[in-house]
C-alpha cells in the first residue's frame, strides 16, 4: 500500500455504513417536513441516511414517517423520545449516525438537489495529509424567496474556523453544513440542560479551537424565514439558561478575539447580564463566573445595557407565563 493509500485508509472510517447521515430533529413540524423529505428524494448522490429524532411530538409526525419509510425513497430511520430538546436529539442523532459525515438540516428547510454531492466534492478536494485537520464543510443559505441569507466568505474556498470566520472575516447569517460524526461524538451538547434551547455555537466554537472548516461560496440550502424554530429564537425565560450557557463560553473561551469584534463581545457580555438576571443569578455570582480579567471589564461597561433590556423583557411578560409553552423545531 503505497502513501496515498495509508492517507486514504486513516480518513475513512469503515465502521460507517453511509458517507452522510442527514439529521432532523422535529418537534411537531409535521406540517414541514414535507420540504426535508422532497429535497432528499431528489439528491444526486444517494449513499446516506435520513435520521429523524421526533423529541415528544403531538401531532402527526410518526404517521408521516412510517408512510415515507413504506415509499422507500431512501433510508429513513425514525426515533422518538420524551421532550427534552432539541440539543438532546441532536446528541441522540450523533450516537445512533450510520454515516460518516453529519449533516443537521432543520424540520422546516429543504436543499438542493446537488447539496450532498457538492459536499462530498469539497470534502474530496480536501487533500489527504491535511484531512485529518478538518471537520466540516460549510455553504451559504439563500431563503424562500431566493435572497442569499447574511454575506459571502471572504474567497471562494476558505479554509478557517467559525470563530476566525465570524470574528474576523465578519461573517454573519445563517450558514449549512456538517461535522465528522467522529468529531461530534467527542464534542457533546451538555446532557444535565434539558427543555431549554441551547445555542449550537457552544459545541462549534470548541470544535474550531481543534479543527478547521473548508468554507465554499456556493448555495445548498434554502432557509425559510418564516414561523418559530428553536434556532431562530424563542421565550426569554425558558431559554435563558442555554443563552447564559452560551455567552459565558463566548466570554471565557474566545475573549483572545476581542481586538477584531470588541462590539460582538460587548453584545455577548450584554445578554450574559440580561439572562443572568433573568435566571436570578447575581452581580457578584456573574463576576465570579467570569474567568479573565478582560471578560470582567467588558461585562462590567455592558451592565447597565444588560439590566436595561431584562427590565424590558420583564415588562413584556404576562402572567399566563406563556414562556413555559413548547415551542416548534
Amino acid at each position: 500500500m503505497n502513501t496515498q493509500d495509508n492517507l486514504r485508509a486513516e480518513n475513512s472510517d469503515k465502521n460507517y455504513q453511509y458517507t452522510f447521515t442527514v439529521f432532523t430533529a422535529a418537534y411537531n413540524r409535521a406540517h414541514t417536513l414535507n420540504r426535508v423529505y422532497e429535497g432528499l428524494k431528489l439528491q444526486t448522490y444517494n449513499n446516506f441516511e435520513w435520521l429523524v429524532v421526533d423529541d415528544g411530538s403531538s401531532d402527526n409526525t410518526r404517521e408521516l414517517l412510517q408512510q415515507w419509510q413504506r415509499e422507500n425513497a431512501f433510508l429513513i430511520r425514525y426515533i422518538y423520545q420524551e421532550n427534552q430538546g432539541k440539543h438532546i436529539a441532536f446528541n441522540v442523532g450523533v450516537t445512533q449516525a450510520k454515516g460518516e459525515l453529519f449533516l443537521n438540516l432543520d424540520s422546516d428547510d429543504e436543499c438542493l438537489p446537488n447539496a450532498l454531492e457538492r459536499f462530498k466534492y469539497y470534502w474530496d478536494t480536501i487533500p489527504l495529509e491535511e484531512k485529518h485537520k478538518f471537520s466540516a464543510v460549510t455553504c451559504l443559505c439563500k431563503d424562500q424567496h431566493g435572497n442569499l441569507v447574511g454575506n459571502r466568505f471572504p474567497y471562494d474556498i476558505t479554509d478557517s474556523d467559525s470563530l476566525e470566520i465570524k470574528y474576523k472575516y465578519k461573517v454573519y447569517g445563517d450558514k449549512w453544513g456538517f461535522h465528522s460524526t467522529n468529531v461530534l461524538k467527542k464534542y457533546p451538547f451538555p446532557q444535565s440542560v434539558k427543555n431549554v434551547y441551547v445555542p449550537e455555537i457552544v459545541v462549534w466554537n470548541s470544535i474550531a479551537k481543534k479543527f478547521k472548516t473548508r468554507f465554499v461560496n456556493e448555495i445548498l440550502r434554502v432557509y425559510w424565514i418564516e414561523g418559530s424554530s428553536l434556532s431562530r429564537g424563542g421565550k426569554i425565560n425558558r431559554d435563558s439558561l442555554g443563552i447564559r450557557l452560551a455567552q459565558s463560553s463566548i466570554l471565557n473561551n474566545d475573549i483572545y478575539w476581542l481586538k477584531f469584534a470588541p462590539k460582538s463581545f460587548f453584545i455577548s457580555a450584554m445578554h450574559y447580564s440580561r439572562h443572568s438576571a433573568h435566571l436570578g443569578i447575581s452581580i457578584s455570582e456573574q463576576f465570579k463566573d467570569l474567568k479573565n480579567t478582560a471578560s470582567k471589564f467588558i461585562w462590567i461597561l455592558a451592565l447597565p445595557f444588560g439590566y436595561t433590556l431584562y427590565l424590558t423583557d420583564r415588562a413584556g411578560l404576562t402572567k399566563s407565563l406563556k414562556f413555559l409553552l413548547k415551542k416548534e423545531y
